[in-house]
This record gives C-alpha cells, structure tokens and sequence, in this order.
C-alpha cells in the first residue's frame, strides 16, 4: 500500500514516515498542500494522511479539492485542533477518520488498516482466495496451515493484487505501490517480484497470471 503523508513540521514528519516504512507501507512526504495536490493528481495512492494545520492552505480546503477531483482514497486527517467543530469540518468534506496530535505510530497503523479494510468494503482483517490466506494485521501469509515467508517488497506486491483479485494491474501501478520516490523501480524489477512471489504460491490454488501488454492479475485457478 502506497501513502501520501501530508505534515509541515520536519521532525514529526521525519519520524510518522519513518514508523509507517517500518510498518510496511510505501510512504511519500510532503510538506505543503500544493505539493500534496499535485502529487494526487498524478501519480497513484491508496490513502492520505493529511494534517489541517498547513503553511501554504487549510488542511480542509485539500479534502475538498481531492474530492472535487474525483479521488475516492480514503483521508486520515491530522490535527492538533481540539474543537469538535473543526473535527466534524473535516469529516463533513469527505474526510473518513480523524487522530488528534500527537498520535501513537500504534494507533496510526491501526486507523490506517481500518481504513484499507473498510475501503474494500470488508471488516474482516483476514483475505482468504483458494487456500491462500492474507492476515492484513499481522502481515502474515498462509497457504493452507503453511506460513510463507515474504520480504516486504514481496507482501506489498501479494496485497495489492490481492485488494484487486480479479482485475488487471499494470506494472506502472506496481512500481508506484511498492516503490515510491525514493525506491525507483524498473519494469525489470516488478517482472522479477512478480516471479518470485508466484512460485511461492504454489499449492494454493491461486495464480498470478501475466496479461500480456496490460499487467497481471490474481485470481483462482481454473478447476
């Protein structure tokens, strides 16, 4: 999962994204509601974590723009505002959930899978296609009663096709989700992810399948 972190003090913004790549999450740091739109509008995330107090305009005038656009992202806001008014702002312009500073990095991840899962339209931390099972919580794989051991290259990869089992997923989506602005990927590298984490799944009943000059998708085996 790719998250673009919104957050103009460098210290706090240093150490949540620092605590979000440890928790396996590709992040992206801005520090300026300009640079954040402009980096919605063209490149690929799956969630925003946005804090209201920002130097150049109003966290809130973001949410607004974002959903303007079309975004449908899940929105976490940041704030130290302690005013229900300001809470409810936010939500009101399509924001989904909100923590108040400062913020445990336990509780963040916690807000974020929530999110991702209510996202999917599904509660359940658990992803379960043919034998394979994905704890989404734990970050732990299954086939059968079998743990298979992924590096978090490899996780990131298995959950993003997962969260899109049965439609195509370009390489170019791939490079943004598990590679980011610090982690440049090629073409090269995704094929050689995708290859690995394919004989990993063998015996579970699902296949990542090439669709040539379009992507990949994961999906059940034919019986």
């Amino acid at each position: 999962m790719r998250i673009l972190l919104v957050e103009d003090d460098d210290a706090l913004g240093t150490a949540m994204r620092d605590g979000l790549v440890l928790a396996g999450h590709t992040t992206d740091w801005v520090g300026t509601a300009n640079y954040a739109l402009h980096a919605l509008q063209t490149e690929h995330f799956d969630l925003l974590v946005l804090d209201l107090g920002l130097p150049d305009r109003d966290g809130t005038e973001v949410i607004r723009s974002v959903r303007h656009l079309g975004k449908r992202l899940p929105i976490l806001i940041l704030t130290a505002r302690d005013t229900l008014a300001s809470r409810v702002e936010g939500l009101d312009l399509g924001a989904d959930d909100y923590v108040v500073k400062p913020v445990a990095m336990a509780e963040l991840c916690a807000r974020i899978r929530a999110l991702m899962r209510r996202n999917l339209g599904d509660g359940n931390p658990l992803w379960r296609l043919g034998n394979l099972e994905l704890d989404t919580v734990g970050k732990i794989v299954r086939i059968g009663n079998e743990t298979i051991d992924l590096s978090a290259r490899e996780w990131s990869l298995l959950e993003y096709l997962a969260s899109s089992a049965g439609r195509i997923v370009s390489k170019e989506q791939l490079i943004q989700v598990i590679g980011g602005w610090d982690q440049e990927l090629s073409a090269n590298a995704i094929e050689a992810y995708v290859h690995r984490v394919r004989n990993k799944l063998n015996d579970s009943g699902v296949n990542i399948r090439t669709v040539r000059g379009l992507g990949y998708i994961l999906s059940e085996n034919n019986p």
